[in-house]
């Protein structure tokens, strides 16, 4: 049975859109078909952290009916399957958030899991997303603002009946952080894992590539691959996981 979960944020630029890419991608890494999926109507991001900002088919067209959603679907190098919204801005008119639960049972069945970058803040894309998923990961920065922001999404989604698995908080390492007790303090849901500032994910970024992957044993990957493993109940080792990809990349397999 595909689990289906929401990426969701407060506010914009707290690296969801990143956490979206990076958590599927080590989920992948991990033996598991991820699709992740671009929630955010209005300025989409996802298909521009994967180099497929534009594609004949995008999420828009199967909320409007005019193709399925399995045909809205591609393949990205690093195994994930991508499921991008349109850049054009005349797809926006007549497109209707709420379909996006219609619509998404036809992944049911076709992939392990289902993660949706949904819309930062309150509106009603992101509260589409939340009534289309069953569980929900909130992703914040260890500042007051960003922090308020998550802990109103988490008590929303959790009023709509769904699971809201816990936090991942991202771009930490400042001299000013909230503590991860203040944060869970505060939204009353665990930290289920810190990635701090990390200059691998701008190049990232620049290579249209989940980190994982462009640099395996920065502190970024290796926190990714941590929340990956704890939310699919697998042990991941870091010292073994590095040998493992030494010895790969010794004998041509990877870059």
């Amino acid at each position: 049975m595909t689990r289906f979960v929401g990426i969701l944020s407060g506010k914009g630029g707290v690296a969801k859109t990143t956490t979206t890419v990076n958590l599927g991608a080590a989920l992948n890494f991990f033996g598991r078909d991820v699709t992740v999926i671009d929630g955010n109507l209005s300025t989409p991001n996802l298909g521009l952290h994967l180099g497929v900002p534009v594609v004949p088919i995008s999420l828009h067209d199967a909320l409007k009916g005019k193709h399925s959603i399995v045909e809205s679907m591609y393949k990205h190098g690093s195994g994930l399957k991508v499921i991008p919204a349109s850049l054009s801005l005349l797809d926006l008119k007549d497109v209707a958030p709420s379909k996006l639960s219609k619509i998404l049972p036809s992944l049911d069945g076709l992939t392990d899991v289902v993660l949706i970058d949904g819309a930062p803040g309150l509106g009603s894309e992101a509260m589409a997303v939340v009534k289309a998923v069953d569980e929900v990961i909130v992703v914040t920065n260890p500042e007051m603002p960003a922090v308020t922001d998550a802990l109103k999404i988490s008590k929303l989604a959790e009023e709509m009946g769904k699971t809201v698995r816990g936090i991942v908080l991202t771009k930490t390492g400042g001299d000013y952080d909230l503590s991860m007790g203040d944060v869970e303090k505060m939204i009353e849901r665990p930290v289920l894992a810190v990635i701090p500032y990390d200059k691998a994910i701008r190049e990232s970024l620049i290579k249209k590539d989940p980190v994982i992957y462009t640099n395996p044993k920065s502190k970024s990957s290796i926190g990714y691959k941590k929340l990956a493993a704890s939310l699919i109940g697998v042990e991941f080792d870091e010292s073994v996981e590095g040998k493992f990809s030494s010895f790969l990349r010794r004998v041509g397999l990877k870059g």
